[in-house]
């Protein structure tokens, strides 16, 4: 889980604590931006576009992995400018500030992370989470989720020296232990990433191709490797994951290329040897067929997006 996550980010984590007080609440429209909540004192309701209220109380976690839009208040139905209309800024601008509303009633504080998410090519893992994935404080109680928060609440408590980088290692934590709380809680899924994570063999073919993507693997090779019979493996895997092995290693392969070409400047051949690809040629036919551009034309979108940021900053 921790490699689909960490090959779908964008960057790092922005940041930024909110202390509010009722009647207040901000909007979010729908980004190719993961966002994650830790309410640290008080309560809220979160309201996904289209989606029912949710009610977060001090503890809770909710996490939001493929930008849906959304509204966080202190009560359903309140009016709710942007986070731009509100402090004139994203949020990715307004990292490690605090965002203060100040009303007259409860007080509310809460920690808002966002991490900018690759949409293309589309990892089913991402495709397979609902738009809100909530956890609340009783469930997590005595898990590393738990402990997490509670490291997240006493540094934003009493902020110091290195605290920017000490929430943003915390928050990196807290988005793939909330993941890891939601799936083990849907074990008796009969397909899906949830079942495909708890299988006894599909879980471990998962964590081989994901740990070396780069190997020419078959699927007489992977089910030798966990121990199963070809044909029954390949069912297995096929029924929970909705792919192939052969069809879920070249989506792999490619989501792990398009984060090399986002994130450095090796050649082409490097990258193509790095996915298991003798020939450049082989691999940038295979990567435009899945993500829609040439592996040059992807990276210099990319790096130019990144340019513009760097320049308004």
């Amino acid at each position: 889980m921790g490699h689909v996550v960490a090959a779908l980010r964008r960057g790092g984590v922005v940041y930024g604590r909110a202390l509010v007080r009722a009647p207040w609440g901000i909007a979010f429209e729908s980004r190719s931006i993961a966002t994650i909540y830790v309410v640290i004192a008080g309560s809220l309701v979160l309201v996904p576009d289209g989606g029912q209220p949710l009610h977060l109380a001090q503890g809770d976690v909710a996490l939001l992995p493929s930008g849906a839009g959304h509204v966080v208040a202190d009560t359903p139905g309140r009016p709710a400018p942007t986070v731009r209309e509100l402090f004139g800024a994203d949020l990715e601008e307004l990292s490690s500030t605090d965002l203060v509303i100040d009303g007259d009633g409860p007080e509310t504080v809460l920690v808002c992370g966002a991490y900018l998410v690759e949409r293309t090519p589309q990892h089913p893992f991402i495709a397979s989470l609902p738009d809100v994935v909530h956890v609340t404080a009783g469930q997590m109680r005595g898990t590393s989720l738990a402990a997490a928060v509670h490291l997240l609440t006493t540094e934003v408590d009493h902020a110091g020296r290195g605290t920017p980088a000490v929430v943003a290692s915390l928050l990196d934590l807290l988005f793939t232990y909330t993941l890891r709380s939601w799936f083990l809680d849907q074990p008796d899924q009969p397909a899906g990433w949830a079942r495909a994570l708890h299988d006894p063999a599909v879980g471990p073919a998962l964590a081989l191709l994901h740990d070396d993507p780069g190997r020419p693997w078959t699927v007489e090779a992977l089910a030798r490797a966990v121990g199963v019979p070809r044909a029954r493996f390949s069912r297995r895997f096929t029924s929970t994951t909705g792919h192939t092995p052969m069809e879920y290693l070249g989506i792999w392969r490619m989501t792990v290329a398009a984060r090399l070409l986002r994130e450095g400047q090796a050649p082409l051949r490097q990258i193509a040897r790095k996915v298991g690809y003798d020939s450049e040629f082989a691999f940038a036919r295979a990567f435009k067929r899945v993500v829609g551009h040439a592996p040059g034309r992807y990276r210099a979108m990319h790096h130019s997006q990144e340019d513009s940021a760097d320049t308004r900053q």
